[in-house]
Parts: C-alpha cells; structure tokens; sequence
C-alpha cells in the first residue's frame, strides 16, 4: 500500500486527504474558529453532582457544561488497584462521586470527546498527554504496550520501558510506532512529555477555573504524529510558511518524516490533483454509486448511521444469488471507506442485501472486516443480527465530516422532507380563521412562497373565497420568492 498526504492550507482552514493507492480514504478539517477540543486540559468547576448518576456536569468555560463520570473520575485509582492487587478490583469499588466531589470544586479534566449536537464534551480526570512515540500517564504509576504490538515483544519491550522512565514517577505507553525506537529515542519523547507535565501542573496553580492549561497538537501536527507511517510517500503542502513550520516541528519531533515533507508550489490547487473537492461533495450526499451498478444510501441520525445496499441496475451475474453476493462484497470494500472518508463514528447498521446462502454471508463479513481492519480508528464488529442486519460500532472522538461542513437545512429544519404546498395552504385557512377570532383587521394578507400563491389563485381559490366570505373580511395575496415552501406571514392590515 502506498499513501500520500495532501495538505491544504488557508488562515480560516486547514485540510488534510489522505490518499492510498490513488483512492481518497480519510478526510480531516480543522478551522481556526472551530478546532476541536479533544486532548486539552482545563481547570473545570464543578456546577453540578448528580449521585443518581454518579456523574458531575463540570464547567470549563464553554457553552456548555461538559459531563464527567464516576468511572472518568476514579480510572486512576482503580488502575493502581489492579496493579496493586491484580483481580481483586471489585473488592475495591470506587467511591460515590458525592463522597469525593462538591459544587465550586476546582478540578483539573482533560477532553475525551468534543461536544456533539446536544451533548456537552465528556471528559476525564485521569490526564494523558501523547507523545510521538509515548503516552505519559502523570497521575498513574502503569507501564504498558500497544496492544497491536506482537506479544512476543511487548515483555521486553516494557521492562525496557521501566529502565528508562526511572523512578520520577507517572507512567507510560508505548504507542505502536515506537515498537523499533532506540533508547536515545525514548529518552527523548519522556523528557518532552514531562516537562510539558511540569508545565501543565504550574498553569493550574497559577491560573483562576475554567482555564486552558494545556493545547492539544494542531491537525498538521496530529497528521505527523498519528496518521504518517512507513508507507507514507509524501506529504505535500501548499503554504510555504506551513511547511517550513511542519518541518521544523518533525526535525524535533519526527526527524525520519522530514525528508518527506514537500511543498506544493503547482498552479493548480492541490486538492485539483486528484479530485478531493469532489469527493467532499460526494461524502456529503446520501447515496453512494457502486461501480457495478448498485448503490448505497447512508442516512446519519444522532443516536446512529444506517447504511442500505441496493442492487440498483446490477444485473450481470449468471443468477440473482450471485448478483446479490458481488453486489454486497463491493458494498462491504466501499462502507468501509465511507466510514473513514465521513469520519462516521458511534452505532452503524448495515442492511446489506439478503442473501440466502451461509457461505456468501461469511464471506461478506469477512471482507468487511479486513476492509475495517485497515481503519486507525477502533471498530467492532459483532456480526449479522436475527433480522439480517450488520451491527458495529467505530470509536467517535470528533464530528463527523457532514456535522463540521453542513447544518440542517433552513426550509425543512433538518427532516428532510416539508410540507406540501396544498398542505401549507390549508394551514394558513385554519391560522386566518384562528386570528380572525381573536382580532378585526381591515384585511388579512397572506405571504408566502410563488408555489403556495399559486394553489390559492387556482385550485384552492373557492376555499380562500368562502373564508373571506365567512370572516367578512377581504384576504389579498403577496407572493415571496425568497421564501421557504413551509414558511407564510399573515400580516394583519
């Protein structure tokens, strides 16, 4: 696999495609009005304790109070317990967060997720800060290693770990890409993060509540330090001054991606290379084509993503099953991807085509699982429900790609669908009878939009006739283009 990484750059916003094998796989925006908050550390104030919930809304100077739980707040100590005594953690249950927590409490927490629609930020009180090759836990004493390291290597790799983290205290991860770090590697990135640490501790002595006390990494700098590996190419950026600071961050930080660091100084834009303007647009649109003919329909709610398969006009197998069967082992490879392109996270459903033989539906599933096992972001699969559906779930840590670019549209408030012109005129009937109750005007004028006047002239003239004749007043009509078909005025004269 080879991946290229194109950057463009601009003083409003900045955005990164990551593209492997020629394809477009993951999308990232970040704008200065808007960047994402996951990774800072604030000094928080408790406003409210909730025992029924055993949770705390804690405010850290944002629109909304952010949400802490008992488990967020004790993960510290029931890690040092289980270090302690490994498999008696449930004979030390935490305590209730209203034995350890008050309101006007100043507490430091750190961001696990950025507020989502309705839902304040969640965070932690057990700090980490992520290094290139490290994950500093200050408030924890755990040595560990990635997981998708081979275990064979994660013993001596974590007894080398404890040599070099000495006996300052905290502890540390080691994160998949320093598997092959030297010592002098790992030296480094602990002294980085401890003293970023040490920074951290004094804002917070220094500084009044809901302060920031530590910034997570801009998107170019998580770019290097999260998605960037060995089989990355290039990363081509379009701003000199950007690429001069993204080279002097990997010359301190990640000096083996420096070299491959370039910039873009085509007259084309740089998204023009390969198209990406396009594939927004296209990440942004419920339906999805399918190269053999089929397609998808990708609806996105707040509580989950739903994901429908088509056969559409694929009818070039030897017989339905088989049809259904490359119909669905395409859709497996392309949801995949627009899970990564879309940055979709939370509950997905999956309601692949019905397929009547075993063997296409575990092959399928095993396609689909290789195709998410390529995703940084942690998915779980958990396979075809009684109903025929696919259930999983990928981490959501920031918004999705069409929550950072679009809002619900103003004409019909994010249903998508409105009411029909018939519909909305005999709303405005019902509302004119209602106001002519309660006021007595010279006239009523309605407003509204060319295709609602419209049904009024015609069709329902005899309705708006025998209304002024019942309310004894005339009803004169102004039409609007400007206005959304649901939206009227009734303009009392």
């Amino acid at each position: 696999m080879s991946q290229e990484i194109l950057i463009n750059w601009s003083p409003q916003e900045t955005r990164v495609a990551v593209v492997e094998n020629g394809a477009v796989q993951e999308l990232h925006v970040e704008r200065s009005l808007e960047r994402g908050l996951v990774g800072n550390v604030y000094l928080g104030k408790v406003v409210r304790v909730l025992p029924g919930m055993q949770s705390a809304f804690i405010d850290i100077g944002l629109d909304r109070t952010a949400f802490l739980h008992v488990a967020d707040l004790m993960s510290s100590i029931n890690s040092r317990h289980a270090e302690a005594e490994p498999g008696k953690l449930d004979a030390a249950p935490p305590l209730p967060i209203e034995k350890q927590l008050f309101e006007g409490r100043a507490i430091m927490v750190q961001v696990l997720k950025d507020p989502i629609g309705t839902k304040g930020a969640r965070l932690t009180a057990q700090v980490s800060i992520a290094g290139r090759l490290l994950v500093f836990l200050p408030q924890d004493s755990h040595i560990g290693v990635s997981q998708k390291i081979p275990p064979k290597q994660r013993e001596d790799l974590r007894q080398r770990l404890q040599v070099l983290a000495g006996e300052a205290g905290g502890g540390f991860i080691l994160r998949t890409n320093g598997e092959e770090a030297s010592d002098a590697e790992l030296s480094e990135d602990i002294a980085y993060l401890r003293k970023t640490w040490a920074r951290i501790k004094d804002a917070s002595l220094r500084l009044p509540p809901t302060s920031v006390l530590h910034q997570d990494l801009n998107l170019l700098q998580r770019v290097l330090r999260d998605v960037v590996s060995d089989a990355t190419q290039s990363i081509r950026v379009d701003s000199r001054d950007q690429c001069v600071k993204l080279q002097s961050f990997a010359a301190e930080f990640m000096p083996a991606t420096l070299k491959k660091i370039q910039l873009y100084a085509g007259e084309r834009p740089i998204f023009d290379l390969l198209n990406i303007d396009e594939e927004i647009a296209r990440a942004l649109g419920r339906r999805v084509e399918l190269k053999s003919g089929g397609y998808l329909i990708i609806d996105q709610t707040e509580a989950l993503t739903t994901v429908d398969v088509n056969t559409g006009g694929f009818v070039g197998a030897r017989n339905f099953d088989e049809t259904i069967f490359k119909t669905n082992l395409e859709a497996a490879q392309t949801i995949a991807r627009q899970l990564r392109l879309r940055n979709l996270g939370g509950i997905v459903i999956v309601d692949f085509i019905d397929m009547l033989r075993d063997n296409h539906r575990d092959a399928v599933l095993v396609e689909f699982k290789k195709q998410l096992a390529r995703d940084r972001i942690k998915t779980t699969v958990n396979g075809f429900s009684a109903l025929g559906l696919l259930e999983m779930t990928r981490k959501r840590t920031r918004e999705s790609l069409s929550h950072q670019l679009c809002e619900p549209c103003s004409a019909c408030g994010g249903k998508g669908v409105v009411k029909t012109a018939r519909s909305v005129t005999y709303d405005i009937l019902r509302e004119i009878l209602r106001e002519a109750r309660q006021f007595n005007p010279r006239e009523f004028r309605v407003v509204a939009a060319p295709q609602v006047i419209e049904l009024f002239l015609d069709e329902e003239s005899q309705h708006l006739a025998g209304l002024s004749a019942f309310i004894g007043k005339p009803i004169s009509l102004q039409s609007e283009v400007a206005m959304a078909q649901e939206h009227y005025d009734i303009v009392l004269l």
